[in-house]
């Protein structure tokens, strides 16, 4: 280990503020010891040490040997003879140093933040392990310099283990949560209520008869329970704190005998154990949800682009619609010799140039955002505004453009531009098959009504030839054209709006011509459009 890193700055702050938490929890929890040694039914500076580790790494771990001989110093007065002294020193802090390496080992993947059951079992197991081993060393050891009597081993090791399990089960994970998360609960009715029901707990258990106390214990479970299941490992840790700290307090407060305050510590013991279980399987849940919703989005947003895939190479046919008005007003306002006729000319030049920047507008949005501009629309008002898009471009290839809308339509809800590019693309896709099948009497109608199961439907019929039969089935697929020159997306395109929508797009094709329908769901508190 480098000394530049043992004499830095950081390295020495943290050590001493080590030291200092170390002898400050040794002197708080100093109560019912076994004799004047450190052996008492809660070492919380155990949990403490643990934690140094866990969060700092292998280089604090010389400061495990100095703090237990500085405490003993300074709570107890160096109770031990020397040669003890240095052997406690040595079996507390090496003990509990080896323990926690094993834990660092890189095989074993231990998470300080204890994010896994993987990582909450291994804290357990070592803490439960090392505790064993160095509270029966360290009893071993008093006994053999004759501090105590070797009838009193038993008891004085289950006391030591016990204190020191609890140390780490409770005061541990806290930390860890803590020092890696940093998330801390904001104060809630329901967390205030949760102390509460400690608080009850507490009067409840020392509020009766001593001959039932041990079984009242159990009612501290309810709370802790349901704090690791509201609020997880974070809030649980917590929890579990507020009810040591409470427990320790109320017993030293109504005299408790040393004997109650084990039996009541090894339950604890249990608690802890039961609530960081239930604590970190519901962390786990939330962590898993979370991760399921952000699958769910990346999903939903890979399922956009998908659709909206059709959109982006249905660019250049879209845009080329508008472009071609833009491109045709644009000669006659340079031929027109008539101002007037320029100046009407020049407005719908503006108009179809705000309608492409609209349409380029739109689908950057829903693509990268995933919404549309919802918002209750009218039937005969999208159609009007297509007819009156399509009008001038039929009437140049005569072919007739009629709409035939029934009476009482409801308004629906939807983007009505792009419904109207829907409307737009299939009325379009009709006009080009009349001109390609060189039809001179060419008929598009455009018809709205309401269906058996009260659903708007939008037809656009045509008295072309149809499709193609080997193509029908597939013919809203995107890139499946029959035209030399065509992008094969209009009726994809069509059929992603209407989708999108909550609706179904359906084709019908026969000798005598085609028809392409699609439905919408009406909008409901809207009124009847007459």
């Amino acid at each position: 280990m480098p000394i530049a890193r043992l004499l830095s700055r950081r390295h020495v702050e943290i050590a001493l503020g080590y030291l200092a938490a170390y002898v400050l929890l040794d002197w708080l929890s100093y109560v019912h010891p076994v004799g004047s040694f450190g052996i008492t039914p809660w070492n919380p500076q155990t949990g403490l040490s643990f934690a140094l580790i866990l969060l700092f790494g292998a280089e604090f771990m010389p400061w495990l040997l100095v703090a237990p001989v500085l405490a003993d110093g300074l709570v107890r007065g160096f109770a031990l003879p020397l040669p003890a002294e240095i052997a406690a020193a040595v079996v507390i802090g090496g003990g509990y140093a080896l323990a926690t390496a094993l834990l660092l080992l890189p095989r074993l993947r231990f998470d300080p933040t204890l994010g896994s059951r993987q990582s909450l079992v291994l804290l357990a197991t070592v803490a439960v392990g090392s505790t064993a081993i160095v509270a029966g060393a360290y009893v071993a050891i008093l006994v053999a310099f004759g501090v105590l009597p070797a009838a009193d081993f038993g008891h004085a090791a289950l006391r030591f283990w016990v204190g020191d399990v609890i140390g780490i089960t409770v005061l541990t994970p806290f930390l860890l949560v803590l020092m890696t998360r940093r998330r801390p609960i904001a104060p809630s009715w329901e967390g205030f209520v949760l102390v509460a029901l400690v608080l009850g707990a507490l009067w409840i258990v020392f509020g009766f008869a001593d001959a039932f106390r041990l079984q009242l214990f159990y009612l501290f479970f309810l709370p802790v329970v349901w704090t690791a299941v509201r609020f997880g490992l974070e809030g649980v840790t917590a929890g579990l704190l507020l009810t040591q700290l409470g427990l320790i307090a109320t017993m030293h407060l109504t005299g408790q005998g040393a004997a109650d305050v084990t039996a009541y510590q090894a339950l604890m013991v249990v608690l802890s154990l039961t609530g960081l279980a239930v604590g970190v399987l519901v962390s786990e849940q939330q962590r898993t949800q979370q991760q399921l919703r952000l699958n769910q989005e990346a999903l939903s947003r890979a399922l956009r682009v998908g659709t909206t895939g059709e959109f982006a190479a249905a660019l250049a046919h879209e845009i080329n619609q508008p472009l071609t008005a833009i491109s045709n007003y644009a000669r006659l306002v340079k031929a027109a010799a008539d101002p007037a006729t320029a100046s009407a000319a020049s407005d719908r030049l503006i108009a179809q140039v705000e309608r492409a920047a609209e349409v380029v507008r739109r689908l950057r949005d829903f693509i990268r955002l995933g919404r549309s501009e919802t918002a209750p629309a009218t039937v005969p008002g999208m159609v009007q505004a297509a007819v009156a898009y399509c009008h001038a471009e039929l009437d140049t290839q005569g072919i007739v453009l009629q709409s035939r809308l029934a009476r009482g339509l409801p308004a629906v809800k939807a983007d009505a531009l792009q419904i109207e590019q829907a409307i737009v693309n299939l009325v379009r896709n009709a006009a080009e098959a009349l001109s390609d099948a060189g039809r001179y009497d060419g008929k598009v109608v455009i018809e709205a009504e309401r269906d058996a199961a009260r659903l708007v439907v939008i037809r656009v019929r045509d008295n072309g030839p149809g499709f193609d039969p080997d193509l029908a089935e597939r013919a809203t697929a995107p890139f499946t054209t029959t035209k030399p020159d065509g992008l094969g997306l209009g009726l994809s395109l069509a059929r992603s709006i209407v989708e999108a929508h909550g609706g179904r797009l359906s084709i019908e094709s026969s000798p005598s011509g085609a028809t392409v329908s699609f439905t919408l769901p009406p909008f409901a508190g809207q009124r009847h459009v007459p």
